[in-house]
């Protein structure tokens, strides 16, 4: 038997909250769990790719309402999969994008949006 989280949430209201994040904040990362007990490996890696270059990012813990979730954040970026980075509404990538422009020397700049 697998556990379903329950989530009081209707997708109208999962879409608004994704939406509202996206337009309210510079940075803001989908993942499961919370910055202080990540619940995935690639939302851990992304926490701590963000970390090294800004203090100051929002995060959403997509697992109340997952599927809900990722059907709203794939209306947006075109992806389902999570985590899920915006800097300055904009979709930047997952853990592995995050990755790619920390090597490359581009995440510092790519965090500072505008």
């Amino acid at each position: 038997m697998t556990f379903e989280p329950q989530s009081d949430l209707s997708e109208a209201e999962v879409r608004e909250r994704v939406k509202g994040a996206i337009e309210e904040n510079d940075v803001v990362l989908f993942m499961k769990g919370t910055p202080l007990m990540p619940q995935c490996g690639y939302s851990r890696r992304a926490l701590g790719l963000i970390g090294q270059h800004r203090d100051d990012v929002e995060t959403v813990d997509v697992l109340e309402a997952l599927d809900a979730y990722r059907a709203a954040l794939k209306e947006h970026s075109g992806w389902e999969t999570i985590p899920q980075t915006y800097v300055d509404g904009e979709f930047v990538g997952g853990s592995d994008i995050l990755a790619e422009l920390d090597e490359r020397g581009q995440l510092a700049e790519t965090l500072q949006g505008e």
